[in-house]
């Protein structure tokens, strides 16, 4: 274990800490991002799994009538020109306990049970005192989790098919990927917006890292055509510009549900209906989203019904589930250790996010190339789940060597390593902790 590693990513996660939960980075996102809080809730169990409970728990106070977890939670002590779009561009009316404007109306990838379990273990084995605590935080968080799961998969299903459909590209947790080019070139894009509203990430970050202006102005118009009708998910695939089905979103939405069942099974509820789920969920997108010329995983773009002709790193990620089918899981290996990505072995660093070979492969564009130490760590996730314990631990030391050279970072170089976008990024530190502390298989593999 390198201490140095531990000590820095510490200070990081104390740094971030803001009051009651932990933003990704202080300049560039001052607030609680919903997939984040579950990467980093993950970490910070091992150093302090109060602060692990408190995060996740800040989030899911936030958590709409309907079942929904807010991509974004507005810290209200932030100006609202600290961030954009910031809580009055989203504008959300009052729901349950929270104050208008508290949050956005968007979702991303439901990884939380799968942090929640983890912070479990990790606290569970800190003696009776801290096992009790979790015992009582599993029981709070426990329907939360299910209504969470229930509002995907059942409003967000706008095809029928069993699949949780995203409605913006940040729903995704990886904004800008190629993946959504396609199903965006529909979308218009009214360059008026970038002159009513102010971009605030161009302020504090280089423009080179950041989305055109043209996607930006695409983004701005699906929120506040989503916003306008009320944040309804009806006929959404008739009426709203962008309904995709992701493989990695819908992927963790299984792993969700089997990460589920051992949750249920502590807090004394049924965990067959998440077993269940899981393998309808499974099944679906091994039907749906696998495209058997290429043999990958695509996205689907639910208003033409084509699946997206970008190789990216979101047709990797359903590696995560047990359920997936042996050929497709060496399949999704295959296109890991290609040309295309590279593995560890022949690169000597993680995966980059998208196609090294694409003519629209960027390897300093968010999304568009550069390295993401939160989806390599599900890749190594799901190399375990499938037995590939040598590459899974190629890729681990390569994450630990990187973060170790370049730092915290949010992104990283695809070719040089170099350390792009946000520095002491909250996921990175914490998720070093983790790949330093942890060569366990997964629970989620476990799951029958």
């Amino acid at each position: 274990m390198s201490a140095d590693l531990w000590n820095s990513a510490t200070v990081v996660l104390e740094t971030n800490w803001a009051h009651d939960h932990m933003v990704p980075s202080r300049r560039l996102y001052p607030h609680q991002w919903s997939w984040d809080a579950a990467f980093t809730a993950i970490g910070l169990a091992y150093v302090n799994p109060t602060r692990a409970w408190r995060d996740l728990r800040s989030l899911f106070e936030a958590q709409w009538p309907d079942g929904r977890v807010p991509h974004i939670v507005f810290d209200p002590r932030t100006a609202e020109g600290d961030y954009f779009p910031g809580p009055a561009f989203w504008d959300v009316p009052a729901y349950g306990r929270r104050a208008a404007r508290g949050s956005t109306g968007l979702v991303q990838p439901p990884l939380h049970a799968v942090a929640v379990w983890e912070v479990y273990r990790r606290a569970s084995a800190h003696g009776a005192d801290c096992a009790h605590e979790a015992g009582e935080q599993l029981k709070w968080l426990y329907p939360r989790l299910v209504a969470q799961q229930d509002y995907l998969s059942l409003h967000r299903d706008a095809a029928g098919t069993g699949l949780a459909s995203i409605v913006h590209p940040w729903e995704s947790g990886l904004d800008n990927s190629p993946s959504w080019d396609s199903a965006m070139a529909g979308v218009p894009a009214d360059m008026n917006l970038l002159v009513r509203f102010q971009r605030r990430d161009l302020e504090v970050a280089d423009a080179a890292h950041r989305p055109l202006d043209i996607d930006y102005a695409r983004y701005l118009g699906l929120v506040l055509t989503y916003r306008d009708r009320g944040y309804s998910d009806t006929d959404l695939a008739e009426r709203h510009g962008f309904v995709v089905e992701c493989p990695a979103f819908n992927a963790i939405l299984a792993a969700a549900e089997l990460t589920l069942a051992h949750i249920a099974a502590v807090v004394g509820a049924d965990p067959r209906r998440h077993v269940e789920r899981a393998r309808c969920i499974t099944t679906a997108i091994s039907q749906r989203l696998w495209d058997a010329e290429s043999r990958t995983f695509r996205s689907r773009d639910l208003r033409t019904g084509q699946l997206s002709p970008a190789r990216a790193i979101n047709g990797m990620v359903p590696l995560i589930l047990p359920g997936l089918p042996e050929d497709q899981a060496a399949a999704i290996m295959a296109e890991a250790a290609s040309p295309r990505f590279g593995l560890p072995e022949t690169t000597g660093l993680p995966v980059p996010s998208f196609d090294r070979t694409s003519p629209d492969f960027d390897t300093l564009r968010y999304w568009r190339g550069p390295i993401w130490i939160n989806v390599n760590w599900l890749l190594r996730r799901g190399m375990l789940v499938h037995g590939y314990r040598v590459e899974a631990e190629d890729l681990r030391t390569a994450m630990i060597r990187l973060i170790e050279e370049s730092g915290h970072y949010e992104y990283f170089h695809p070719k040089s390593g170099e350390g792009i976008g946000a520095p002491t990024f909250s996921w990175t530190a914490a998720l070093s902790l983790d790949l330093l502390a942890d060569q366990a298989v997964p629970a989620s593999a476990r799951a029958t």
